[in-house]
């Protein structure tokens, strides 16, 4: 039988805090979950993309979910980042997950190695079987340069625990595709910001974002706009949002995002090599689009029932 979930909503990728000399922050990552639970979103997202999971030890992983675990208390879904070189290395991590008690993982394919396509749906079987987790496949080609394609993810419907698919290639096409292909096996989140109201009209469930670490109530109100349909109220949202959800498709995104965190005083801008610091002219691009987006930050519906945004 396939595991059953509940996610849907906006899942934050939530970032990793680090202190001055670069050492892993847990109590400032814990802080930073908090706050973004409290100014109401669905679910976080640990150890992603955004949240350096390449740059942390084992240690540091299992340290920043259990913090993951305390923070939400079991008011959100926590799903953790599985971001590893090889199949048992990635497998070990989702059993540290499990241990935890984590509410899922969200699998990546296996780093550096470009795989071909049996390989790849190999990985996230192989993954998948080590652990009851429910696992969300997260396909990224212009980072990880292995693409998930919708045939790939439909000889994957036999995994029971398989049961989420997060779309990052900015083909909002694929939701068509693979719902084409294996109806609602899969529930589908979108997982670039700047296509997220397309993905929401093509059968997105949720959103694992980026640039909602620094505008949570915002990102939450763009996405249940369009889930309800009001279309018109999302897209001047999305048209407000657009300059800074673009900024989740560069490479250079966590450095972008974490600059924005700190603007909005949510957490630090530093990242862990070989993320360096913004050159200062791109740092002043951010800061100009923060500037101009805060001055015309609009009020969001209040029959949203959203928190206060912060």
């Amino acid at each position: 039988m396939t595991a059953k979930i509940d996610w849907q909503g906006v899942f934050p990728a939530v970032t990793t805090q680090f202190r001055d000399d670069l050492s892993l922050d847990v109590q400032a990552t814990h802080r930073v979950m908090q706050a973004l639970i409290r100014d109401g979103v669905s679910g976080l997202i640990v150890c992603g993309t955004v949240g350096e999971n390449c740059s942390l030890s084992k240690e540091e992983k299992v340290a920043v979910m259990e913090a993951a675990k305390d923070a939400a208390a079991g008011r959100v879904p926590v799903i953790a980042g599985i971001a590893e070189f090889t199949t048992p290395f990635a497998s070990a991590m989702a059993k540290e997950a499990a241990r935890i008690g984590l509410d899922g993982i969200m699998v990546m394919p296996a780093l550096v190695y470009s795989s071909k396509p049996h390989e790849t749906a190999a990985h996230f079987r192989g993954v998948s079987k080590a652990t009851d987790l429910p696992v969300m496949v997260y396909n990224n080609p212009p980072i990880y340069k292995n693409d998930v394609t919708p045939a790939i993810l439909a000889s994957l419907t036999d995994c029971e625990t398989i049961v989420c698919f997060k779309e990052s290639s900015g083909d909002a096409r694929r939701f068509t595709d693979l719902r084409n292909m294996v109806g609602d096996r899969f529930r589908m989140f979108a997982g670039l910001d700047d296509t997220v109201l397309e993905s929401v009209m093509l059968g997105a469930e949720g959103w694992v974002s980026g640039m909602s670490n620094a505008f949570p109530a915002e990102g939450e109100a763009l996405f249940r706009l369009a889930k309800a349909g009001r279309y018109a109220e999302a897209r001047a949202l999305y048209d407000w949002f657009m300059p800074l959800l673009h900024l989740d498709a560069r490479p250079d995104l966590v450095q972008c995002i974490k600059l924005c965190e700190h603007i909005m005083g949510r957490g630090t801008f530093l990242t862990r090599p070989p993320r360096l610091e913004l050159p200062e002219a791109e740092r002043a691009e951010v800061e100009a689009l923060m500037r101009a987006a805060l001055a015309k930050r609009p009020k969001l519906p209040a029959d949203l029932a959203l928190p206060q945004a912060a």
